[in-house]
């Protein structure tokens, strides 16, 4: 039997593998339920939640009542998650109820059913501009009529200490006040690489991954021990509790992907490549390799677009989850294929437990 004791609990609606939740439950919120329509992602939150239930489900379809009760409350201090957003670009902000936006008002749904102390929503950032931030003002307006006083900002996660350029747009409504995002603190450094004028340096793909075999002539385990001690305070902090390496398996590239992958520089990508290579991918992030001294790009959900700064290979999902913030002791479950799709689509867990932990001085 579970036993949530915090005072402050969450349900996490559209909760992935359960990124968003677990920033949150680092920073003191007690997870009580994450609901997703997809299974593998639910089995890793379930598994990395132990005192937390799932359900799984279209949310279209999905009750509050039934919400309530698979949470043990009606009442939860915040309802969280990243509904899609694929129907604004279609429908435009006339039509904020045009069924393509139903998953953003299935949220809206079940926060004005719950009656919860505050919200959090995570999306592109691209929602932001969307026929001149009218579906933006459109979204605050609406949690505006259920009494929440409503912040939005594009947040880049390397802000707050996570080793990734990843922007999104985070929504906080809250009943008591309005929310001011906390302020970075992270920042970069000089041309010549020294430390910031203020703050701490933003941390870089090597400060992320540079404690984990390359793998270079060797396809990994599944649960294999670490080789050397923790090299900064970042691999140290991702490293707390954790035994051994796991997740970290190298992908099977063809013999032509690896050879191409050569030739691309650390910090490169298809403008790098020959001529007659250029076309085989001609995108703005095909062919990107990693560099080790900058932070990672936004990490993608596995479709083989960024490549590790030494090895000829992508990332494995371990170097993903470090690059997201998700330490060690995280498992991934199901096919590999999975896994890293989990991985790209969460909200990294440093972000959210910035968020989180600034959230918990207006309760």
């Amino acid at each position: 039997m579970r036993k949530i004791t915090k005072k402050l609990t969450v349900i996490d609606l559209f909760a992935g593998c359960g990124g968003l939740s677990y920033g949150l439950e680092m920073a003191g919120f007690g997870i009580l339920l994450g609901t997703d329509f997809w299974q593998d992602c639910l089995d890793t939150f379930q598994y990395n939640h132990k005192n937390s239930r799932i359900l799984c489900g279209d949310i279209r379809k999905l009750e509050s009542d039934k919400i309530a009760k698979s949470a043990g409350t009606s009442r939860p201090t915040l309802v969280v998650g990243g509904p899609p957003c694929q129907g604004f670009s279609l429908s435009g902000p006339r039509k904020f109820y045009d069924g393509r936006n139903r998953l953003y008002l299935e949220f809206l749904r079940v926060v004005k059913d719950l009656h919860p102390q505050g919200f959090i929503i995570e999306n592109v950032p691209g929602l932001a501009g969307l026929f001149g931030g009218t579906v933006k003002e459109r979204i605050v307006d609406e949690f505006s009529k259920l009494g929440y006083k409503v912040n939005a900002e594009i947040l880049n996660a390397s802000d707050y200490g996570v080793p990734q350029n990843r922007k999104r747009i985070v929504f906080v409504g809250l009943k008591s006040a309005m929310f001011e995002f906390p302020d970075p603190t992270h920042f970069n450094g000089s041309e010549d690489g020294g430390a910031p004028a203020r703050g701490q340096r933003k941390l870089t793909v090597q400060d992320a991954i540079g404690d984990l075999p390359p793998l270079n002539d060797y396809k990994g385990a599944e649960e294999m021990p670490y080789r050397s001690r923790p090299k900064n305070e970042y691999q140290a902090m991702m490293r707390k509790g954790s035994r051994a390496i796991i997740n970290h398996v190298a992908s099977n590239h063809a013999k032509q992907t690896t050879d191409i992958i050569s030739l691309v520089p650390e910090g490169g990508n298809y403008k790098d490549l020959p001529g007659h290579f250029k076309n085989t991918r001609n995108f703005h992030i095909a062919w990107t390799r990693l560099h080790r001294r900058k932070p990672s790009p936004t990490i993608d959900t596995g479709h083989r677009h960024h490549f590790h700064p030494t090895a000829n290979r992508i990332p494995t999902v371990r170097e993903s989850a470090r690059i997201q913030s998700f330490p060690d002791t995280f498992r991934f479950l199901g096919t590999k294929t999975s896994q890293y799709k989990q991985v790209g689509n969460a909200v990294p867990p440093l972000l959210a437990y910035a968020i989180g932990k600034k959230i918990l001085k207006y309760l």
